[in-house]
């Protein structure tokens, strides 16, 4: 992309747009240059169906991603909506071929930005990788079993999104409460062609968690913070309470005098009495009862 300047002092609003790979960390060496391409054939073939010519935005490859800015000349609806809809199309199609479907998390945001012989920078840059890597983000699509999750930042959807437009629908965003790196911040979150998607509770972003085949989907929690030795504290606790809980509650009395009663969660009652044990209930006496051994001189009475 050609610049009227390349001071890295200089910063120019431009929209910035963050692609990321599901799970890319999941991928073997020889599965990932297949997966890469899908990518930038997805994105690119929407540059073209969005009429934004190739050479009119800056790309930085990302390994498992795509970095973009698109200068101010070209509206920012156009890829909001238009070029949107093409790269959910598009992945959709790659998508029927395959039998891990790939998966992408797209966050865009309008912000100043400094490009030097090597790239973009700036805090509109920063932001925008956050919210692309975000939790709600990552979770929504794998709880939604999505292709595509857009993130767009509170001043986009203010200034942008919330007026509507051609293939822009407000009404199918919900807005989230991030705790990034740099404070917290408000985002909103849309599954093309779904309904506002429920932001249900959701995991800390700091730190966020890898993705790669040591934290597969489902796959069990993470251990412990303290090693081995607390892992295994940790799990002797768990067992202890569930058996407890499995068993009930129980008394004994030191004096071995004592009985009590209780439930184990099955309906049935245990006892634990040391001598005899008698247990009444729901009985209708109609004269007077009595209940138990008679000892030493006592007398019975009617």
């Amino acid at each position: 992309m050609e610049h009227d300047a390349l001071d890295a002092g200089e910063a120019r609003y431009e929209l910035v747009i963050s692609v990321d790979a599901r799970r890319s960390g999941q991928y073997s060496d020889a599965e990932k240059p297949r997966m890469r391409e899908r990518i930038y054939r997805v994105l690119e073939t929407a540059f073209a169906q969005a009429g934004v010519g190739r050479d009119a935005v800056h790309m930085e490859d990302r390994g498992d991603g795509v970095l973009v800015s698109v200068p101010g000349r070209i509206a920012v609806t156009r890829l909001l909506g238009l070029w949107m809809v093409e790269v959910h199309e598009n992945l959709r199609e790659e998508n029927r071929s395959l039998l891990v479907p790939l998966g992408l998390r797209v966050a865009m945001h309008v912000g100043p930005v400094r490009h030097d012989s090597r790239g973009i920078s700036g805090r509109a840059v920063d932001l925008t990788c956050r919210l692309a890597d975000s939790a709600v983000a990552r979770q929504l699509l794998d709880r939604e079993r999505a292709d595509l999750v857009l993130a767009v930042s509170d001043s986009l959807y203010v200034d942008v999104v919330s007026a509507g437009g051609k293939f822009i629908e407000p009404a199918r965003f919900s807005a989230a409460r991030l705790a990034l790196k740099e404070g917290e911040v408000s985002a909103w979150f849309h599954l093309p062609g779904r309904p506002a998607p429920d932001i249900g509770p959701t995991d800390p972003e700091e730190p966020s968690a890898p993705e790669g085949p040591s934290t597969p989907v489902g796959g069990p929690p993470a251990a412990p913070v303290g090693g081995p030795e607390a892992a295994l504290a940790a799990m002797d606790a768990a067992l202890a309470a569930r058996a407890a809980a499995a068993a009930g509650r129980r008394v004994d009395d030191s004096d071995g005098g004592g009985d009590s009663d209780g439930d184990d969660g099955d309906g049935a009652d245990r006892y634990r009495a040391q001598g005899d044990l008698s247990v009444h209930r729901n009985n209708v006496y109609q004269q007077p009862v009595h209940i138990g051994r008679v000892t030493g001189d006592s007398h019975r009475k009617d």
